[in-house]
């Protein structure tokens, strides 16, 4: 999940959909902001918090989230502008398989479901297809910009990432990430956590009273963001940013017009993500089904 938090255009939430944890991650990350977590805080009844959390999950997540994010931003960023073809292929085959992979868990393809996911399809395409902005860098902002990136971080297919892109505060945070520049760095967490806290309040409900209707619109905005993650671009508008850099600020996806080593190693890749994805979501099935036979003796 880390790894794909750092690349725009790759859901985090889509890493935990293709693990087989996301609803989990909804119901640990909703519990927080509920009675049954305030009460035993507030009282300072760290026995009791620690029984209702699950700190244990939370934990291990968070710690392998920052260490992918503090660890591999370097290299993720040295790979984008160096084999930017590469890096999304493979993330092209992990998104795709993904979509294979989830749409088995609806139980039935009603109307209302093929709607949704037309609807979140629609949606995610229209959203990475937006236009990056320039924002204020003031605190304030950069809270607002961390509280909208993690909404978008647990939603399958719209990458948190993109959205700093859009609110024109990519760059900026994974600077302050690799110079270690704290304050930013705290400013943008304190937003991520009010924002992810109060977001999961929403999904988790949905989720526990239209389950298959909630899971047709999140499928559909793995779809949509297909278009983000495609291989091949052409910058066709940049835009400068705060240090006079050209970003790109508009592009276009286009078919490679001939089939060379580029196109092969890309196709490869893309092989070897779909295939990473029907790897763990055979691995976790097979978990599934060995903690439903009961033990004898």
């Amino acid at each position: 999940m880390g790894c794909a938090d750092v690349v725009p255009g790759v859901s985090g939430g889509t890493m935990a959909f293709i693990l087989g944890i996301y609803e989990e991650l909804i119901e640990s990350i909703r519990v927080l902001a509920t009675p049954r977590v305030l009460g035993p805080l507030f009282r300072f009844d760290i026995a009791e918090l620690l029984k209702v959390v699950r700190w244990k999950f939370l934990g291990c997540l968070l710690f392998g989230i920052l260490t992918a994010v503090l660890s591999l931003a370097k290299v993720l960023e040295h790979a984008l502008n160096g084999y930017p073809v590469y890096v999304w292929s493979f993330f092209f085959g992990l998104v795709l398989a993904s979509v294979f992979t989830v749409s088995k868990r609806l139980e039935k393809w009603t109307t209302g479901v093929v709607v949704l996911l037309v609807v979140g399809t629609v949606a995610a395409y229209l959203i990475v297809g937006m236009v990056p902005l320039q924002t204020p860098e003031e605190a304030w902002f950069l809270f607002l910009s961390g509280a909208l990136a993690i909404c978008a971080m647990i939603l399958p297919g719209i990458s948190g990432s993109f959205i700093l892109v859009v609110l024109g505060k990519y760059e900026y945070v994974l600077h302050a990430v690799n110079e270690r520049d704290l304050v930013t760095l705290l400013i943008v967490a304190c937003g991520c956590a009010v924002g992810l806290v109060a977001f999961a309040q929403i999904l988790g409900w949905f989720l526990r009273h239209f389950h298959g209707w909630t899971l047709a619109l999140l499928i559909g905005f793995m779809v949509g963001s297909l278009r983000k993650i495609w291989p091949w671009k052409e910058t066709v508008r940049t835009i400068l940013d705060r240090h006079g850099h050209e970003i790109p600020a508009e592009q276009i996806n286009f078919l490679p017009d001939h089939l060379g080593a580029e196109v092969g190693i890309a196709f490869v890749l893309l092989l070897v993500g779909f295939g990473v994805v029907l790897m763990l979501d055979r691995i976790g099935h097979r978990e599934a089904t060995m903690d439903q036979i009961p033990l004898k003796g």
